[in-house]
């Protein structure tokens, strides 16, 4: 799906007015661009599964199609859906194999609070890492390089970039055992995406992303080790009205 305004080239991240024109009789041409001359966006002629394997891969060029050339906001939507994901997970990794022989005690009804109490961690611990990457990349542009930063578009690449989050739930029904090393590496694998996804909307290096990635990170570990550390938990009050 197209939008409306300018476009970037997949190539080189310069500005487009179009990436195609429209001949009569339904014959489509797509637009060159100035300065790379290569067409300004292959990927509208693509399968979108070939698209999905290219982000998934990490390529400048799909990140490019998918941010600047497309109107996709699926973004919020995702970002809960992988919020669930990863609640559910630390919120299974809790109980393990516990069940309760009355369906109606209170612990039935302290596991489910729990699990909001996970949804509002993983939450906070991702907004946490957003402000992080948000304030370093802020200092950067403003402060030494005099720019703006568009905001909404950071916060949806960000966002987008996070779909590899979705693998945390097949990670713990296929290999629980160890659940630990897959999540190590979705862990890696969405890091990586975000640093894609901050190269590509700023056109810098790679380098810089990185670090920019390691000062979110920072703030989300520093973020979590705080909330570990609060001298009341949902489970206190669940051993509070066993006892």
């Amino acid at each position: 799906m197209e939008k409306e305004g300018f476009y970037r080239c997949v190539e080189c991240s310069r500005k487009a007015a179009e990436l195609h024109r429209d001949y009569s009789n339904g014959i489509l041409k797509i637009t060159i661009c100035g300065s790379c001359q290569k067409p300004v966006d292959k990927y509208i002629e693509y399968d979108p599964v070939i698209i999905l394997i290219d982000a998934i891969l990490c390529k400048a060029q799909a990140f490019r199609h998918i941010l600047f050339n497309t109107s996709l906001n699926i973004h919020w939507k995702l970002c809960v859906f992988c919020l669930l994901c990863e609640a559910y997970l630390r919120w299974s990794a809790l109980h393990g194999s516990e069940q309760s022989s009355d369906p109606a005690d209170i612990i039935r009804y302290t596991k489910e609070w729990e699990f909001y109490g996970k949804f509002g961690l993983a939450a906070l611990e991702l907004m946490a890492f957003y402000s992080g990457v948000l304030s370093f990349l802020w200092l950067w542009v403003s402060c030494l390089q005099g720019g703006s930063i568009e905001l909404n578009l950071l916060l949806r690449g960000l966002l987008l970039s996070c779909y590899g989050k979705v693998l945390l739930v097949p990670a713990v029904i296929w290999e629980h055992d160890y659940s630990p090393f897959c999540l190590g590496l979705i862990k890696l694998f969405v890091l990586t995406s975000n640093s894609q996804a901050i190269r590509v909307i700023f056109n810098c290096s790679r380098r810089l992303s990185l670090v920019a990635v390691c000062f979110g990170l920072l703030s989300e570990t520093i973020t979590a080790q705080a909330c570990s550390r609060l001298p009341w938990s949902i489970r206190d009050i669940q051993d509070m009205w066993t006892s």
